[in-house]
């Protein structure tokens, strides 16, 4: 992907898990301040996670562009869900937030893989940040809101992620260009991610014995 396509598609990502961190703020019944914070931390937690163990200049302290992003899909969530009776409950909050979810999750795998490896990252460190990328943000966001993070659910969350990021990294080493490796990398962790919602598929938990 070209650096003016990779920037739009980053700041797309941003804004989508930025309405998830609004569509969290929602259902909890929160005011614009906690609409607009929710938000943003959700849309720039992870990749603020990643520049920093990269060892390089948070994006947003660079170039605020995505915090206005974010700010602003907050905001305007919460005055469409003001103006419009009912309008929440319509949109089924929870369940556009796990397919925004889904959709951010891709997006920030293979967007979080690929700048690590524009840092020279190893592959392997490449896919982890991609997964850290891709996680955080919502972790933040559950913790904020005093939710159990998505993570820690059975359901198949950061395994897509991963899915998604590793799916990128082959392609890409393959030699099969930024662009068709990232729409793989997104049609993977998409893929798998959308899957698990439509058949409420689940890891195996732990079974600890009992004598």
């Amino acid at each position: 992907m070209g650096g003016t396509w990779a920037n739009l598609i980053g700041s797309f990502g941003v804004g989508v898990f930025a309405l998830t961190g609004a569509l969290v703020a929602a259902r909890k019944g929160m005011d614009p301040f906690g609409f607009a914070l929710l938000a943003t931390v959700t849309g720039i937690g992870g990749g603020s996670i990643r520049d920093v163990l990269l060892g390089q200049p948070v994006f947003w302290i660079v170039d605020p562009t995505d915090v206005i992003v974010c700010t602003t899909v907050g905001l305007l969530t919460y005055a469409a869900g003001m103006r419009v009776v009912g309008l929440m409950a319509a949109l089924r909050p929870r369940r556009l937030l796990l397919w925004a979810d889904a959709l951010g999750l891709a997006i920030f795998a293979v967007t979080g893989t690929q700048k690590a490896f524009w840092f020279n990252a190893h592959p392997v460190t490449a896919i982890v940040l991609g997964t850290l990328t891709a996680s955080f943000g919502g972790i933040i966001r559950d913790i904020l809101a005093d939710e159990p993070p998505m993570v820690l659910h059975r359901e198949i969350y950061v395994t897509a992620a991963a899915a998604g990021a590793t799916a990128f990294a082959l392609a890409l080493l393959a030699g099969l260009g930024p662009s068709l490796s990232g729409l793989i990398g997104f049609a993977t962790g998409f893929g798998l991610r959308a899957l698990a919602i439509l058949r409420d598929w689940s890891l195996p938990p732990f079974k600890p014995r009992t004598e």
